[in-house]
């Protein structure tokens, strides 16, 4: 079993809009195999909290335009992790320092990434990997 296509296209448009205000580091991950609470993963990072919480605003904005809304936020108000639930899709917006701490990617690395067409900042300088020791 994989991700549902309207999950895949929800996470794709969560994607482009964090990358869209610059999130560094932005992948989606096909957790589908892994987990039966949800499909996709979105995970990117930034490099300070009110980037943080200019990528969650973006996101929730362009979703909500697209006809979704999250049935569970949390981490809004640090601005270190947030946390965006769609059901289908988790997205996970994280300050650098939470993201190279946490490692997401690690932890589900036997999960399928899934390409996302004009997504620039996947290779973005100051990508949470890059200062990974």
């Amino acid at each position: 079993m994989s991700a549902t296509a309207e999950a895949i296209d929800i996470a794709r448009q969560a994607a482009l809009a964090a990358d869209e205000k610059l999130a560094s580091n932005v992948v989606v991950l096909d957790v589908s195999e892994q987990l039966v609470i949800t499909d996709c993963f979105v995970i990117a990072s930034a490099p300070n909290e009110r980037q943080v919480n200019a990528i969650v605003d973006n996101i929730e904005e362009k979703l909500r335009e697209a006809g979704h809304k999250p049935v569970r936020r949390e981490g809004t108000r640090e601005g270190r992790w947030t946390l965006l639930d769609y059901i289908d899709v988790v997205v996970h917006v994280q300050h650098n320092d939470e993201r190279n701490f946490y490692a997401l990617e690690r932890l589900w690395k036997d999960c399928p990434i899934v390409d996302v067409p004009g997504l620039i900042g996947g290779d973005r300088v100051e990508s949470a990997e890059s200062s990974d020791g």
